[in-house]
């Protein structure tokens, strides 16, 4: 851009002066002005080539810093997800149930606690809590107070497969319910951060043909989502 500014007014000069129309001091003073013109211009241009790098680098850092976070956020969902695939069947779908209604804050599993039938002692065909299982379940109420963390309790009904499917369905249900209703009256958890499911006899984790295996059957899950 200054070359051509500079051919332009040399050819001017030198028209002029074969003219005779304007002195060499006039021509100098013009070829001075046009100069300023042109690291005037040249000054502008450096600033927004400045500016505009500027603003490269200024972009070039965010890029950096969001591929920071996606990391940070990728490695985070790969841990979870390598924990999750530790846990039983019926924690993975708590997980996700609470993943599906927004109840997980940070959306991670902190554990799960299984109270089998050597620790609920529930009578044949009852939901009444007996002593073992009321002193069980203020253990983990006080670990929950203890860690003082915003949590979501999942309380899963479990039972062995002697009698009907139905009965059996609704039997988990109303040992879940009962243990929730201890953890909220007697453990002092809000009723709003638990809910319960029967999964009945669906999900054994032992062999229901002999008496040990029903015994680990019949329990009660609790599935602490943070």
């Amino acid at each position: 851009m200054k070359t051509n500014y500079l051919l332009a007014l040399g050819a001017l000069a030198s028209a002029a002066l074969l003219s005779g129309c304007v002195t060499k001091e006039y021509v100098q003073e013009q070829i001075q002005a046009v100069t300023g013109q042109v690291k005037a211009l040249e000054g502008r241009t450096d600033s927004a080539l400045k500016a505009q790098a500027d603003g490269q680098a200024s972009t070039g850092k965010s890029i950096a810093e969001v591929q920071v976070t996606l990391k940070v956020h990728a490695d985070r969902i790969a841990r979870n997800e390598a924990e999750i695939a530790q846990l039983s069947r019926t924690a993975q779908d708590a997980v996700e149930r609470a993943n599906a209604a927004g109840r997980m804050a940070q959306g991670k599993l902190v554990y799960e606690v299984a109270f089998s039938d050597d620790k609920l002692r529930f009578a044949p065909s009852k939901a009444v809590l007996g002593k073992e299982a009321m002193a069980a379940l203020d253990d983990f109420a006080a670990r929950l107070k203890a860690e003082n963390k915003s949590v979501y309790i999942e309380i899963q009904g479990h039972t062995d497969s002697i009698g009907e499917a139905g009965p059996n369905q609704k039997l988990g249900e109303e040992r879940a319910e009962a243990v929730r209703r201890y953890l909220s009256m007697k453990g002092g958890l809000p009723l709003h951060r638990m809910s319960t499911i029967s999964y009945g006899e669906t999900a054994p984790v032992a062999d229901n043909k002999v008496r040990a295996g029903r015994q680990q059957n019949r329990r009660v899950v609790l599935v602490v989502i943070q």
